[in-house]
C-alpha cells in the first residue's frame, strides 16, 4: 500500500524529538529553584554626526545599581531588578514584571571616547550618548569653483 508523503509530519515528529533532547540534556543542570534567569532590556541603538546614542528600557531600576562598561568596541550594560514582596494573601492572576539580572552587551559600530560619554536615566529610560573618535566623524569638503575666473 502506498502513503503520501507528508513533510509536516516529518517535521513535527523532529521538532518533539529535539525537545525531548533538550529536556533531557538542561535536566540535571538546572532546577527550578536554584536557577536566575538572566534578561536582557529592550535597546534601541542609533548614530549620528558626532555620537553613537544607546536608548535602553530599564522601568523600575535604580540608575545607581546599574553597571555600564565600554571595553574597546564593546558595551555591556548590567543590573539587577529586585523582586517584589509577594503578597501571601492575594491570588495573582498575572505576574508579568521581570525581576532578577539583567545584562545586555552589544558591538559599538564605530569608535567612540568612552571617557566623554554621558549617561540620564528618565522615566525608565537610560540614555547614552557616547561621542564618536574625531577620525570617524564625518567631515565636509568644499568645492573651490574656479569657472569665470580670469588669469
Amino acid at each position: 500500500m502506498l502513503a503520501r508523503w507528508d513533510p509536516f509530519r516529518e517535521l513535527t515528529a523532529l521538532e518533539r524529538t529535539m525537545d525531548e533532547l533538550l529536556r533531557e540534556v538542561t535536566r540535571p543542570l538546572l532546577r527550578w529553584e536554584e536557577r536566575e534567569w538572566l534578561w536582557a532590556p529592550a535597546m534601541d541603538l542609533y548614530e549620528t554626526d558626532d555620537a553613537v546614542v544607546v536608548k535602553v528600557a530599564l522601568p523600575g531600576v535604580d540608575p545607581e545599581k546599574v553597571d555600564i562598561r565600554i571595553t574597546g568596541d564593546t558595551l555591556t550594560i548590567r543590573g539587577r531588578v529586585e523582586e517584589d514582596v509577594v503578597e501571601e494573601n492575594a491570588t495573582y492572576y498575572l505576574r508579568e514584571r521581570r525581576a532578577g539580572a539583567f545584562s545586555r552587551t552589544v558591538r559599538l559600530p564605530v569608535p567612540v571616547i568612552a571617557d566623554e560619554a554621558e549617561a540620564t536615566y528618565e522615566n525608565g529610560v537610560l540614555t547614552l550618548v557616547l561621542p564618536k573618535v574625531e577620525e570617524v566623524r564625518p567631515k565636509t569638503i568644499v568645492i573651490n569653483n574656479k569657472k569665470g575666473r580670469k588669469k
